[in-house]
């Protein structure tokens, strides 16, 4: 991953392969960011009207690069756009230094080191920069073959990654500023462990992988770490994951992560969807469905990553992760519509569709992590196409049987750069899953599935344990073009909310 380091160097001593600065979009044209005062100056301060004859405007994504000014070390300025300019007095918006940040660190592919002077007015920001470099210039290339000049290839084209961002304006002395550095990179770490394993084929991901890949993390992280394998499943009565399992070769597990502090008051339980590949089962998805489905476990990734980050932070609050892990294959073993499943919980559950699955594996992790009585649970899993429909492929939904806790959660997000929305559990929908064979159905009414979705989750909730349920189905995969700090591919959705959440619940405000 980029290193980073901070610096009080100015810009033009700078050793340094580029420069980059911010530019916003004034009244009446690109304005220059502070951060950029040196090389505005070395430009005699027409460096906005050169931007703007190269057709910069300042807008949010464009990049325009343009040669060093005479006795600059570094060879080339890049200007990042930020979008609109701030009012009189306010400062630039923490999200949209991190996308601008994570922008430049993608065009940048290639280059060895990087001075960052974008507007930097506390350590906050810094911490900000600092992400959006280390998530924008995330490449996986575990797959990729060799180039033909014999050099690794890196994202298909020959060049790694920014090696090294310098982050001018910091203060590497302040004890605030190392802190949001050191919690950048524990983060943003983790974040792209993440993507690493949403983006790993599934042939090379299975459940059993997953799981040596999270006890692995566990004892270099002080985690105490146990796995359910399937005799361990069938004896415990896991009825959610051993049905959706049991069309594949390999095996499920259900694996639980625990990091404790010794000053903690408060304990989260987090809660992941870990379908290594979902194929729908013997409800087959039709044609154009299924490439993408390797990206089904990105709820457990995201568990994953925001149980080690919160150990690697040594925040003050007891996390307990879940991974609900399954293959979900049609054979002749399969479940199938119309079986009948006995849940960890005792509740019965009729399968109408077995690409409902993900909620079948998620009841019985639910059960599970009910029982230790957290002062909160939540889940997050890939689960329903109907919240695509509804937020789009950028934003999550948030459930809750909580408004409180729901409330806290979406601040969560918000605070953390991630785009959610506060969505309803209306009780009319969940008639519609009753059965005349069983305590309750895997499916309800068409309309408002990911609701209806959230409804059977919050039947294996243990009573009287506040919860929330994250739907991260459209923002998990990015399948068109990279954006901000976003690559194509798995995206990480959710980590930051998670670690963000327990940071609060750490200060004492859980919402």
């Amino acid at each position: 991953m980029t290193a980073l380091t901070l610096s009080t160097a100015a810009a033009p001593g700078l050793r340094a392969d580029a420069i980059v600065i911010g530019v916003a979009k004034g009244a009446k044209g690109p304005v220059v960011a502070p951060g950029a005062e040196a090389v505005d100056k070395a430009y005699d301060g027409g460096l906005a009207g050169v931007l703007e004859t190269l057709g910069a405007s300042g807008a949010e994504g464009e990049v325009t690069k343009l040669p060093a000014p005479s006795g600059f070390k570094a060879p080339l300025v890049v200007a990042v756009g930020l979008g609109d300019a701030p009012g009189k007095d306010a400062g630039y918006d923490a999200e949209a230094l991190r996308r601008a940040a994570g922008v430049a660190a993608r065009a940048l592919t290639g280059f060895r080191k990087a001075a960052f002077a974008l507007p930097a007015a506390d350590a906050a920001d810094a911490g900000a920069i600092g992400e959006g470099v280390l998530l924008g210039a995330y490449s996986f290339t575990a797959y990729k073959g060799t180039a033909k000049n014999g050099k690794d290839a890196k994202g298909g084209n020959g060049k790694a990654p920014l090696a090294e961002a310098a982050l001018l304006g910091g203060k590497p002395r302040d004890k605030a500023y190392k802190a949001a550095i050191e919690r950048a990179v524990a983060v943003c770490e983790e974040l792209n462990r993440a993507r690493d394993l949403v983006n790993t084929p599934p042939n090379d991901l299975n459940p059993e992988a997953f799981a040596a890949i999270a006890q692995a993390a566990a004892k270099e992280h002080g985690i105490k770490v146990q796995v359910l394998d399937e005799k361990a499943l069938a004896k415990g009565g896991y009825g959610g994951i051993l049905g959706v399992g049991s069309g594949s070769a390999s095996a499920p597990r259900l694996v639980k992560l625990s990091y404790t502090s010794a000053k903690a008051k408060k304990h989260l339980a987090f809660v992941g969807k870990g379908i290594t590949y979902d194929s729908g089962g013997i409800s087959l998805k039709p044609a154009g469905h299924n490439e993408t489905m390797k990206c089904d476990m990105s709820g457990a990734a995201a568990v994953f990553a925001a149980v080690v980050a919160a150990a690697r932070l040594g925040l003050e609050v007891n996390v307990t992760g879940w991974l609900a892990l399954a293959e979900n294959m049609p054979s002749g073993s399969a479940v199938r519509p119309g079986d009948v499943l006995r849940m960890y919980s005792g509740k019965t559950v009729e399968v109408l569709n077995t690409d409902a699955e993900g909620r079948l594996v998620l009841a019985d992790a639910l059960w599970a992590a009910s029982q230790d009585k957290p002062d909160a649970i939540v889940d997050v899993a890939t689960l329903t196409g109907a919240m695509m429909l509804a937020l789009g492929s950028r934003t999550f939904g948030v459930m809750a049987n909580d408004d409180a806790f729901r409330a806290a959660v979406h601040e969560a997000a918000e605070e953390s750069g991630e785009a959610a929305w506060p969505m309803p559990l209306p009780e009319h929908l969940r008639k519609g899953m009753e059965s005349s064979t069983a305590d309750i159905a895997n499916m309800g009414e068409r309309m408002g599935g990911g609701l209806v979705a959230g409804l059977f989750l919050r039947e294996f909730v243990g009573e009287g344990v506040t919860w929330a349920h994250l739907d991260i189905a459209g923002p998990a995969f990015n399948e068109g073009g990279p954006f901000g700090y976003t690559p194509k591919g798995g995206t990480g959705s959710a980590v930051r909310t998670l670690v963000r959440l327990a940071e609060r619940t750490a200060a004492g405000d859980l919402g």
